[in-house]
C-alpha cells in the first residue's frame, strides 16, 4: 500500500504569503531616528556655537590685558607690577571661563539625556505596538495555514 506524500509547497507559499512585510514601521523607525537626530545636532551644535564665542571672548580678554601690559613703562618696578596683574587677572579669567564651558557641558549633558530618555519611551511605545501587531498577524497568519492544510 503505497502513501502519498503532502505537497508542502502550497503551504509554504501560502505561509509565506500571509506574513508581509509592513513598511510603514520602516518608515516610522526612519522618522523617528531622524528627528532624533536632528535634535541631537541641534543641542549640539547649540552647545559648539556657545563654546566658541565663550572661546572668542576669552581670547578677546587675553589680549587685552595682554595690550595693557606691552606697554612702554617708566619704572622697571611697573613692568613686574604689569606682569602679576596679567598672571593674576588670567588665572582668574581661566577659572570665570572653565566654569563657563562646564555649564555649557553640562546643559549639553542634560539635554542629550532629556532626549535619549525620551527616545527611549518612544522606542519602548513602538516596540510594544509592533510586538502586538507581529503577535496578532502571526496567530492570523497560522489560523489561515491551518485552515488551508485542512
Amino acid at each position: 500500500m503505497a502513501t502519498k506524500t503532502q505537497d508542502f509547497t502550497s503551504i509554504f507559499k501560502d505561509m509565506l504569503g500571509a506574513f508581509p512585510v509592513d513598511t510603514k514601521a520602516f518608515e516610522g523607525a526612519f522618522k523617528s531616528q531622524t528627528t532624533m537626530a536632528e535634535k541631537l545636532s541641534a543641542t549640539a551644535l547649540d552647545a559648539a556655537t556657545k563654546s566658541t564665542a565663550l572661546s572668542a571672548k576669552w581670547t578677546q580678554d587675553t589680549l587685552s590685558k595682554m595690550a595693557e601690559m606691552t606697554k612702554a613703562k617708566a619704572e622697571p618696578a611697573d613692568y613686574a607690577k604689569a606682569m602679576t596683574d596679567f598672571a593674576t587677572a588670567s588665572a582668574e579669567s581661566a577659572a570665570e571661563h572653565m566654569a563657563a564651558f562646564a555649564e555649557i557641558a553640562k546643559k549639553l549633558q542634560s539635554e542629550t539625556m532629556e532626549l535619549m530618555m525620551a527616545a527611549g519611551k518612544d522606542m519602548s511605545e513602538d516596540m510594544t505596538a509592533a510586538a502586538k501587531k507581529a503577535s496578532d498577524d502571526v496567530t492570523a497568519a497560522a489560523k489561515k495555514v491551518s485552515a488551508a492544510a485542512k
